[in-house]
């Protein structure tokens, strides 16, 4: 993770050429959603089946996102079936926020540079506009693909498959689904409209909000070194992604939402779905790292509120000592924390050395076992020519 950039610009002032595919599909969207809908509304109401399509769909659009785009394959932090691959494929690029191997292949550059404005591809140094929508409306520097960080999606035959064949799956899933659905429940227009449309311009900008919004806005209990907030209340939109101070110091956790009352369904999606086979090996930051991270930011918090106090003050040299006798406190749990680590770590080689040696000590036993079984058959041929 790179050093915060001071400077909220980029280094090169020359405006990049208009991105005229993302442009026109991110400008046209919200703004026929805006005249249509209500026009439709107004003259010709919208179904139950229309409005539950929405719902679903939207809901299988944003974990797509969450779970598959973001947690599976741009952090790898579980591996899941192939028949979720391939559901999170579909729904993905229904979102249309690009191919997997785009998206991924972005946001791990913009963990690896985050706040930087010259190669951070969203970053939200460069303000709102910038982080939520602008970065996509032109052709910058900072999100050019570069895709020399994703070997492992270059090799994945479903990520590839769809960056192959992006397009003709983003139509089939945005107009051919909705058109199926529509004429299935006797309102095509009125699916094509709130399950297309309208769910498209909706799970566009709550995504986006994680890229903007969880920049800036909400709180920072793990880190101060990025400008990454957790937000309970984004975390209601955006499927347990709103907790993205945590997602940012420990990106590698299938959870954003540590806590059991935590609002984080992707989280909950990974982990049930790990109990029938379908995802396995759900990586868990230790307790003990995201401890020393809170008292961490503790620690700096509170020399902050110290700083601010007068000198002279009747208690501010004995709030000192006492954040000095925690701090020492601190490091001396550090060193123990450490020292038991080690010793973990030999008796873990000692187990397997131990192991290595029972291996051994059995392939011996086998060894020998093999012996007296070839030693009684060549006993009983022996056997069979002398009585024979």
């Amino acid at each position: 993770m790179s050093d915060n950039m001071t400077s909220a610009t980029p280094s090169t002032h020359a405006k990049p050429p208009i991105n005229w595919l993302g442009a026109s599909v991110l400008v046209s969207t919200p703004i026929l959603a805006l005249l249509i809908l209500p026009t439709y509304a107004w003259f010709a109401d919208f179904s139950t089946a229309a409005w539950v399509s929405f719902i679903v769909l939207s809901i299988l659009n944003g974990m797509a996102i969450t779970g598959g785009y973001h947690r599976l394959w741009a952090h790898r932090a579980y591996e899941a079936h192939w028949s979720l691959r391939i559901f999170y494929m579909l729904f993905g690029a229904m979102a249309t926020q690009n191919s997997i191997l785009v998206w991924a292949s972005g946001h791990r550059t913009h963990h690896r540079h985050v706040d930087d404005v010259d190669h951070d591809p969203y970053s939200s140094k460069r303000g709102f506009w910038f982080s939520h929508i602008g970065w996509m409306l032109r052709k910058y520097e900072s999100g050019k693909e570069d895709f020399r960080n994703a070997p492992d999606l270059l090799s994945d035959p479903i990520v590839m498959f769809q960056h192959k064949h992006y397009l003709a799956i983003v139509l089939a899933m945005n107009v051919g689904l909705p058109l199926l659905i529509g004429a299935m429940v006797g309102d095509v227009w009125g699916v094509l409209l709130l399950g297309g449309l309208f769910r498209l311009v909706y799970s566009h900008h709550t995504t986006f909000f994680i890229n903007s919004l969880a920049h800036m806005w909400g709180s920072r209990p793990y880190t101060d070194e990025n400008t990454a907030r957790d937000n309970g209340f984004l975390a209601l939109f955006t499927y347990g992604e709103g907790y993205h101070n945590y997602h940012h110091i420990f990106q590698y956790d299938y959870r954003n939402g540590i806590r059991w009352y935590q609002f984080d369904p992707t989280k909950w999606l990974i982990l049930a779905l790990s109990w029938v086979g379908i995802t396995r090996n759900l990586k868990r930051c230790p307790e003990f790292a995201i401890e020393k991270a809170k008292l961490t930011m503790q620690f700096k918090q509170a020399e902050s509120k110290l700083s601010l106090i007068a000198v002279g003050h009747a208690q501010l040299e004995s709030w000192r000592a006492k954040l000095t006798q925690e701090s020492e406190h601190f490091s001396q749990v550090m060193t123990d924390w450490s020292q038991l680590k080690e010793a973990w770590y030999g008796e873990k080689k000692r187990q397997l050395l131990q192991k290595w040696e029972e291996a051994n000590f059995r392939n011996r036993f086998q060894e020998i076992e093999y012996r007296l079984k070839m030693q009684r058959k060549r006993l009983r041929l022996l056997t069979a020519q002398v009585t024979a």
